[in-house]
């Protein structure tokens, strides 16, 4: 055993099984995501649309991919095709690029509203009104490829001395996802980095998105 397989079995092993674990691949070569493929692992996840293109093509076809990063939208058709989650969705245009897109493949892509939960500037995200706004949206609502099935947020930097200030941010979103869990029957919140996916656990994250803690370098 390598010593990515072996950190990702040691995270993995505190971690409830109910609990969706995105390898984000960033920067890591090809052999590098082939050692958690060889341990059974299935769920990457990608920040740019060229990278995750360009692993897809590389890699097996049962990989489960999920775009985590911000997408213009002339981009969303190159995705259309293999695509498992997207995380990051902020706009009913995206949405409706996507729908368009996934009737002409005969699948359904599924995605999660990211909602802003810090006020970090290169932290990007929708506020609660946005995403009502979307969920709202009759042209969505009569939508049949395309369903958002959740959120996702980012939280400020984890500092010692800011530690409260990621459990206010995990506590917002997990209210304003469980009131979504009711009206609109989501079951998806992704939240939960390397720094701080221990606290996001605490406050109902169903996906962890871990790279550094896994590959051992910045990502």
């Amino acid at each position: 055993m390598n010593q990515i397989q072996h950190r990702f079995f040691s995270i993995k092993k505190n971690i409830p099984k109910h609990i969706t674990i995105v390898v984000v691949t960033k920067n890591q070569t090809i052999s590098s995501i082939e050692k958690l493929y060889e341990i059974g692992h299935r769920d990457f996840g990608e920040n740019y649309v060229q990278e995750i293109i360009k692993k897809y093509k590389k890699l097996p076809k049962d990989i489960r991919w999920h775009m985590i990063g911000n997408i213009q939208s002339n981009k969303l058709k190159y995705i259309a095709p293999f695509i498992y989650l997207i995380h990051s969705i902020q706009k009913i245009k995206h949405i409706q690029i996507l729908n368009k897109e996934a009737i002409k493949y005969n699948r359904k892509i599924h995605c999660l509203l990211q909602i802003k939960i810090c006020n970090e500037k290169n932290k990007s995200g929708i506020t609660k009104k946005n995403a009502d706004e979307i969920l709202e949206n009759k042209n969505y609502q009569n939508m049949t490829n395309v369903k958002i099935l959740g959120l996702m947020g980012m939280a400020s930097l984890s500092v010692k001395k800011d530690i409260k200030k990621i459990h206010n941010e995990f506590n917002y979103l997990n209210k304003t996802y469980n009131q979504y869990k009711k009206k609109y029957h989501h079951y998806i919140l992704s939240m939960g980095m390397s720094r701080d996916y221990d606290i996001a656990l605490d406050y109902g994250t169903t996906t962890i998105r871990l790279g550094t803690s896994i590959f051992g370098i910045k990502n």
